[in-house]
């Protein structure tokens, strides 16, 4: 599910190198966390969100056939929370 979530994403990015896919499994369940660059996280979003949605549902799919409960994650970068707090911080 691992390597098919990578293929997907990195079809749609402009930066396909930049993407990584972590596998994280805690009690029958499994956490696909994707990175990416931050310029693609629109492209991976999608328009209202549908492209992610239909990604978490193809990815939910193929972890029903293997009897395993799979969710689809993106993982926000260290850039972009650091920005957030900086501008928080300025507009107090």
């Amino acid at each position: 599910m691992k390597d098919t979530l990578h293929f997907l994403v990195s079809k749609i990015v402009d930066h396909p190198d930049d993407v990584i896919v972590d596998e994280e499994t805690t009690e029958g369940k499994t956490l696909l966390t994707i990175h990416a660059n931050t310029e693609d996280m629109g492209k991976i979003i999608g328009k209202q969100g549908r492209i992610i949605k239909a990604i978490r549902d193809l990815i939910k799919i193929l972890g029903a056939k293997h009897n395993t409960y799979v969710d689809v994650a993106i993982a926000e970068n260290q850039e972009s929370r650091d920005n957030s707090q900086e501008s928080r911080v300025q507009s107090i």
